[in-house]
């Protein structure tokens, strides 16, 4: 074993009940039993010289008894080696399981059998507690062969792994209804290890740090899928670095699985397919893109972001109606929206908040108002908040006289304002100086977007 070889003497392996009856002094002894390393004095009674309480050592000779045997989820299993476990699965209790080895290169659990799952739960309905890793690898090779098949026992259960490396994983499997998820320099390397997320996370799954390289370019199966009944109530982010096979998504989730927006955040991911980077792919999220109210996309590379907000252009001149001196009313015309981000509009001339976040917006317009000659013009963005309607921003211009006797006045500006999910905003005009009417001209355009 990796750690005995520091010790110069005789070494005793095996459990407690097959060592000697009485050991020479000076000699050491390891117990599976406890996982720590005992040196004789004259006795011929251990005293402990190394080892690490609640730890249990794993190793080629003993992995049946120790992590393929009945859990004991108060130790952490050390692994001691790259270790073949066979056709050998590990249930994880509903008290959990924490493994951890002495790095990637160095520790491991792998199997090549077919049809094969290594980690399990007992049953669906007894369900597994915390899973919790470090500092190994995982190579589960075999035909319709997984690494998980795991359902959380209470729903408030966690999946979580610093510096695990899945290498030639056909598939990394399918795990339901766990409370949170969270990887933190994990590895993907070789075959098609794909995850599935099922029922209800009330938290969220963090993955960050994080590489995939060298993918099967015959799978269709992406990295990260919703499942059966599948919705995240806290956020799903990522700043991956993935380069995928030749047919792989890289990931298949849709609007409904996450109930709140913008808390499918795609932060700072470098995603290229083949070696190319290619942000227009759309095998690369199939049934979610960057607009849709639950994206919250940005800094990517191969990946398109998220620009939250939109823009209104007048295509439809109207004439709008002021039935009085100094009466506001809206502004008609019909508007044409462009890239609407989180935004819809309720009324053909406003712009509606869909999301929860971003709050604070920028407003940039450029108006041309057709008006009687020498009147002055006011015009006001409103904002309707549940029923209260307020004055955001006004500005007052005067019709000049133009060549060709064409009465405009121009309208221009940049100013920021607040919003809250499902406020609307919506601009009207009034004359000051009399009834008269005025006409907004074709191409006038405003917009929101995210400050």
């Amino acid at each position: 074993m990796a750690v005995e070889k520091q010790f110069n003497n005789k070494h005793y392996g095996g459990l407690d009940s097959e060592k000697p009856d009485r050991l020479p002094y000076g000699d050491t002894y390891f117990s599976e039993d406890t996982g720590n390393f005992y040196k004789y004095n004259k006795n011929g009674k251990g005293h402990l010289i190394h080892g690490v309480s609640n730890a249990i050592i794993v190793t080629q000779e003993n992995y049946k008894t120790t992590i393929g045997g009945i859990i004991n989820s108060g130790s952490q299993y050390l692994l001691d080696g790259i270790i073949n476990i066979g056709s050998t699965q590990i249930t994880v209790p509903p008290t959990g399981i924490t493994i951890k080895g002495l790095s990637f290169d160095i520790s491991g659990l792998t199997s090549s059998e077919d049809n094969y799952t290594m980690f399990i739960s007992e049953t669906p309905e007894i369900g597994s507690g915390n899973v919790l890793g470090q500092d190994y690898l995982v190579d589960v090779s075999g035909t319709n062969s997984k690494v998980y098949e795991l359902y959380s026992a209470t729903g408030f259960d966690a999946f979580e792994f610093q510096r695990v490396n899945y290498n030639n994983c056909t598939s990394l499997g399918d795990l339901y209804n766990f409370r949170q998820g969270l990887e933190e320099g994990t590895g993907r390397f070789g075959g098609s290890p794909s995850l599935t997320l099922h029922g209800l996370w009330v938290g969220g799954y963090r993955i960050t740090t994080s590489i995939v390289r060298s993918m099967s370019d015959t799978t269709t199966e992406p990295l990260f899928k919703a499942g059966t009944l599948f919705q995240m109530n806290s956020r799903f982010l990522t700043d991956i670095n993935v380069d995928l096979g030749t047919l792989q998504p890289l990931l298949d989730f849709s609007n409904i699985n996450f109930p709140n927006p913008s808390t499918l955040q795609m932060k700072g991911c470098i995603v290229s397919r083949d070696g190319v980077i290619n942000s227009g792919d759309s095998n690369l999220t199939p049934n979610i893109n960057n607009a849709d109210l639950a994206s919250d996309w940005d800094n990517n590379q191969g990946l398109r972001n998220t620009f939250i907000g939109g823009l209104k252009d007048l295509t439809t001149e109207v004439e709008t109606i002021l039935v009085a001196i100094n009466t506001s009313t809206v502004i008609a015309g019909t508007f044409t929206d462009s890239d609407l981000q989180h935004f819809d509009s309720n009324f053909n001339y406003s712009f509606r908040h869909l999301g929860t976040d971003p709050r604070e917006f920028r407003i940039t317009m450029n108006f041309v108002l057709r008006g009687l000659q020498d009147n002055q013009y006011q015009i006001h963005l409103k904002k309707n908040s549940g029923g209260s309607v307020t004055t955001e921003y006004s500005q007052i211009r005067t019709i000049d006289r133009l060549a060709g006797s064409r009465d405009v006045t121009y309208y221009t500006g940049t100013f920021g304002i607040s919003m809250a999910q499902d406020d609307f905003l919506y601009w009207e005009a009034q004359n000051i100086t009399s009834s008269a009417n005025c006409t907004l001209e074709v191409d006038s355009q405003w917009d929101v977007e995210e400050r």
